[in-house]
């Protein structure tokens, strides 16, 4: 059943804009390192869903068989510095938008260091775990004694002067913005490894996954509308997607509205409980790590209140999404893509 709407200037919405720093738009509250031992390895997957709710997942992420890298590479960094990478036996990266490629590649035992809470497999059960935010020191990175740095936000990691000063103290530091289509990350991640054809295939696959989502989001009937909420962003309090985050492009992409496009917001922004009910949403959609941050359906209720008086909420229509394929511009995009534009038709004809 089509819902006849009407329309909202933008203003309505009551958006409180606060811009968030973090990778993959995830910020971390402090600078520290921990063991593997210290810090949660748990899938969030594994947390059963609440009644009625859905879990939204794509099962084909490409990934290639392991090849023989061809170090050294150099390769141009996106703050526009030439780097030489002659060991990547010990990266540290700063998000799961490059883990991802690097166990698309087969090489998740090179990660040494990865961001507390991470959503692969890899990161998890990286040697070392690190919070990774615009307060990051070198000397913190650089007692890794990791042979790679590999950034992925040119905020954060180069604007910073992160990158800048690591490459001095002699550590390789490549920085791979979040801010760019998920094929061309996949290409410049896996050239960094000396795999530049491998990671042309990667990407090849990732962009046929992305044009069929596209393919199927532009015969629905109708555009639904959703809400991608998180629950860090803003200081560490609950925010929505912006217009520039990967999640933002996803939806797009599957042929639903995004609500922070409507608000012109980017990165990750709070909004009001007004905003809330007066956007509309068909659909309210987070990943597993942020569902486990919110504390599970209670919190996320408890966050958003009137979340429940929206459409979405008084249809318990809340679906959960791996992060990689929702907030991570990434290899997994293209599947996770195609996962919703198809649970998105089925919504469209209701």
């Amino acid at each position: 059943m089509t819902r006849t709407r009407r329309l909202l200037p933008i203003a309505a919405l009551c958006f409180a804009v606060a811009m968030m720093a973090g990778c993959d738009r995830q910020p971390s509250p402090s600078d520290a390192v921990a063991t593997n031992a210290d810090a949660p390895v748990s899938s969030p997957v594994d947390t059963p869903l609440p009644q009625g709710w859905l879990r939204i997942a794509g099962t084909d992420v490409p990934s290639v068989e392991p090849a023989t890298q061809r170090l050294p590479a150099t390769v141009a960094s996106d703050d526009g510095v030439e780097v030489s990478v002659a060991d990547s036996s010990r990266t540290i990266a700063g998000g799961d938008d490059v883990i991802a490629v690097m166990e698309a590649l087969g090489l998740g035992e090179q990660v040494y260091a990865a961001p507390l809470r991470s959503a692969t497999a890899a990161g998890r059960n990286a040697p070392k775990q690190f919070l990774f935010n615009r307060n990051t020191g070198v000397e913190g990175v650089l007692g890794l004694d990791a042979t790679l740095f590999i950034g992925n936000s040119l905020r954060r990691h180069a604007h910073s002067g992160l990158a800048r000063k690591l490459r001095d103290a002699g550590l390789a530091a490549v920085v791979v913005d979040d801010l760019q289509p998920a094929p061309n990350k996949v290409r410049k991640v896996a050239a960094i490894f000396g795999l530049t054809a491998q990671g042309e295939t990667l990407a090849t696959e990732v962009q046929q996954q992305l044009d069929q989502a596209a393919a199927i989001g532009s015969r629905h009937p109708r555009k639904p509308r959703v809400i991608h909420v998180s629950a860090s962003g803003a200081g560490g309090k609950p925010t929505v997607g912006g217009r520039d985050s990967a999640a933002a492009d996803i939806i797009r992409i599957a042929g639903g509205i995004n609500i922070g496009d409507e608000a012109g917001v980017d990165n990750y922004s709070q909004l009001s409980n007004e905003g809330i009910v007066a956007a509309e949403p068909d659909v309210i959609m987070l990943t597993d790590n942020d569902l486990q941050l919110f504390g599970g359906e209670t919190g996320l209720w408890k966050s958003y209140p009137s979340l429940r008086q929206t459409p979405a909420g008084e249809a318990n229509r809340v679906w959960v999404m791996p992060d990689v394929q929702l907030k991570s511009a990434s290899v997994a995009s293209g599947t996770g893509a195609v996962a919703l534009a198809e649970a998105l038709a089925a919504l469209a004809t209701e």
